[in-house]
C-alpha cells in the first residue's frame, strides 16, 4: 500500500505550515519538516508544540540556514529525507514540498496515480545537451567554485568567478556522473531516496563538489538519480504544477484559479498566495475526499503564455470592459486643437480650461508625459492610447461628467481625425497656424531626430527646406477632410480674427474669446 512522506521545506507562516500538515496526515501520509534556521525561533517553537503529539510527523535533526541558489538548500533536504527514512519505515514515496504547495488532487488520486508506475518522477535533462537553463550562466555552474550568493553579494559572486577564469581554475566535473538538471520538485520511491543516501555516505568527493557549485538543488538529485536508477524507471517531469513569468520568477496562483489547478495533470501546485485563503481552504477540502473523478485538459501553461503575451501588448482575450461601446455618444461634441508648436496650443488651451470650464487634454497621443486621470491601465503609454483612442475618449468625457471636450494633436496625427471623423459625436477641429523661423526648425529637427548638435551648417541648410514643406503638407491634409466644423487661428492674424474664429469653435461668448486670445505671450517661442 503506497505511504507517502512529505519533506517539507519551509521558513515562513507556522500556522500555514502547521494546517498543511494536518491536512496531510489526516489523509493518512507523513511529514518530515525542515523549517530554515534563519527564521523566526518562536515560530519553530510554535509548529513543533503543535504537532508534537502527532506520529505521522517529524523534523530534521539540523535546522540549516539556506539561501537561495546555496548548497544549504540540498542540505536541508538531505537532513529531511534522513528523518524521514528513519521515522517513518512504511513510507513508500518520498515527494519534495515547499510551505506554498497545496494538493490540487485527492489523496486517493495521488496513491492510485503513485501506484500505476514503479518509476521515479524527477526533471531529469542532459545539462549540457538541453535548454532548460534559459538565462543566466550554464557550464559555469559547474566548471567554478561559488562561495557566495549571487542575489546577496552580486560583485563578490561575478568577481570570484571572473578571477577563477583569468587564472585558469576550472575544475573538472566527477568522471562517473553524467549531470543532469531539472525542478527540485521531485517523488522518488525509497529503494531510490535509501540508494541516494548511502551514496552521499560513500561519495564524499561529489558532495564536496556539488556544495560549491550554483544552484545545487536543480542537479544534484537529478544526476544522482540518473546514475543509480536505470533510465526505464525515471519518468522525467515533476508531479507539481508551476510556472514561471519571462523574468523567470514563479508565477503566483490565487482564490480564482481554482478550476484551472484542479485540470493540470499534476498532483501538487506552487506556488499558493499566503493572501488565497479561499483558494488554500478549497484545496484542503479537496484532498480529504474519496471517489472525486477529475477531467484533465492541461492548459495551464498554454492558456498563462497565451494571456501574458497579449497582455504585453495591451490586449486580452476578450475586450474589456471599456471596449464594449466604442463610441463617443451623438450627444458630444470633440473639439480638437492641432499646431505644430505645442507649447502655443498648450497655452491657448490652458487659458480655455480656466476661463471656460470645458476639460482639455493636452498631447495625450503625442506625449508620453500629459497628465491623465487613472483610467484603469489604458491611459499608461501612448501605444495602447493609439490602441484605445475612441474608448480613451469617451472615458474622459465621462470621468468629466461632460458633453465637451477639447483634445491637442500634432498636426502630424492624421489618421486621429480620420478616425475620430467616422464616430457619431461631433467634431471640430481649431488649426493654429504659426510663423516658423529656421532656428525653430532646426529646433524641431533635432528634437525629432533628424538632426544631431554636430549636423554640419550646409546639411541644416538643405533639410530646413524639406521640413517647412513638410507642415505645410500636414495642414494641406488637414483641409483636404473637408470637415464642416474647421476654425483657423493664425500668428500674423488680428486679435478679432482669432477671437472670432475661437468664439465659434468653442461655441462661448465674443467677449469670452476675445479675452482667451488676447492671452500674452502666446505665439512667443
Amino acid at each position: 500500500m503506497t505511504q507517502i512522506a512529505f519533506i517539507l521545506l519551509c521558513h515562513k507562516d507556522p500556522d500555514g505550515i502547521i494546517a498543511q500538515t494536518l491536512r496531510l496526515t489526516a489523509a493518512g501520509d507523513c511529514v518530515a519538516i525542515h523549517f530554515d534556521a534563519r527564521a523566526s525561533a518562536a515560530d519553530f517553537a510554535r509548529i513543533r508544540a503543535a504537532l508534537a503529539a502527532n506520529p505521522q510527523v517529524t523534523f530534521a535533526r539540523r535546522r540549516r540556514k539556506c539561501g537561495w541558489g546555496e548548497w544549504s538548500l540540498v542540505a536541508a533536504t538531505l537532513e529531511g529525507l534522513t528523518a524521514a527514512v528513519d521515522a517513518f519505515p512504511g513510507a513508500t514515496h518520498f515527494y519534495m514540498l515547499s510551505g506554498d504547495c497545496m494538493p490540487i488532487k485527492t489523496a486517493e488520486y495521488i496513491r492510485n496515480r503513485l501506484e500505476r508506475e514503479n518509476a521515479d518522477f524527477i526533471e531529469s535533462f542532459d545539462f549540457f545537451g538541453s535548454d532548460w537553463i534559459k538565462t543566466g550562466i550554464k557550464e559555469e555552474r559547474l566548471i567554478y567554485r561559488h562561495w557566495f550568493n549571487e542575489r546577496q553579494r552580486k560583485w563578490l559572486f561575478y568577481t570570484s568567478m571572473d578571477l577563477q577564469k583569468r587564472f585558469g581554475l576550472a575544475r573538472k566535473l566527477p568522471a562517473d556522473l553524467g549531470i543532469r538538471i531539472g525542478s527540485q520538485w521531485w517523488c522518488l520511491r525509497r529503494r531510490t531516496v535509501e540508494a541516494v543516501l548511502d551514496f552521499v555516505a560513500k561519495r564524499r568527493d561529489v558532495t564536496r563538489f556539488f556544495a560549491t557549485t550554483w544552484i545545487p538543488d536543480e542537479t544534484f538529485f537529478q544526476t544522482l538519480v540518473g546514475h543509480l536508477v536505470p533510465e526505464r524507471e525515471i519518468r522525467s517531469r515533476a508531479l507539481t504544477f508551476l510556472m514561471f513569468t519571462d523574468y523567470g520568477m514563479p508565477v503566483t496562483f490565487y482564490d480564482d484559479h481554482y478550476d484551472l489547478l484542479l485540470s493540470q495533470e499534476y498532483l501538487f501546485a506552487r506556488k499558493i498566495s499566503p493572501d488565497a485563503k479561499a483558494l488554500k481552504e478549497r484545496l484542503g477540502a479537496l484532498y480529504a475526499e474519496t471517489g472525486r473523478q477529475f477531467t484533465i485538459s492541461d492548459e495551464g501553461r498554454r492558456l498563462y503564455a497565451f494571456l501574458a503575451a497579449r497582455g504585453r501588448e495591451g490586449r486580452r482575450f476578450a475586450p474589456r470592459f471599456w471596449e464594449a461601446e466604442t463610441s463617443l455618444g451623438r450627444s458630444r461634441t470633440l473639439m480638437v486643437v492641432a499646431c505644430k508648436k505645442w507649447h502655443v496650443a498648450k497655452r491657448l488651451v490652458d487659458r480655455v480650461r480656466g476661463l471656460t470650464g470645458i476639460p482639455a487634454v493636452d498631447y495625450l497621443f503625442n506625449e508620453q508625459a500629459t497628465v491623465l486621470p487613472d483610467l484603469g491601465g489604458i491611459q499608461s503609454s501612448i501605444e495602447k492610447r493609439m490602441r484605445h483612442r475612441r474608448a480613451l475618449v469617451k472615458m474622459l468625457f465621462e470621468h468629466w461628467g461632460s458633453d465637451r471636450l477639447i483634445l491637442c494633436i500634432d498636426p502630424g496625427s492624421i489618421e486621429l481625425l480620420q478616425d475620430f471623423r467616422q464616430d457619431r459625436s461631433r467634431l471640430r477641429l481649431l488649426e493654429i497656424d504659426c510663423a516658423f523661423t529656421d532656428d525653430y526648425l532646426a529646433g524641431h529637427a533635432r528634437r525629432v531626430g533628424l538632426a544631431g548638435p554636430q549636423t554640419p551648417v550646409a546639411a541644416m541648410q538643405k533639410l530646413l527646406p524639406t521640413i517647412r514643406y513638410d507642415v505645410k503638407f500636414e495642414s494641406d491634409r488637414l483641409r483636404d477632410l473637408g470637415l464642416a466644423e474647421h476654425y483657423h487661428m493664425r500668428e500674423g492674424s488680428s486679435l478679432a480674427e482669432n477671437a472670432e474664429a475661437l468664439a465659434a469653435f468653442l461655441g462661448i461668448l465674443a467677449e469670452t474669446a476675445r479675452e482667451i486670445a488676447a492671452t500674452e505671450y502666446l505665439f512667443v517661442d
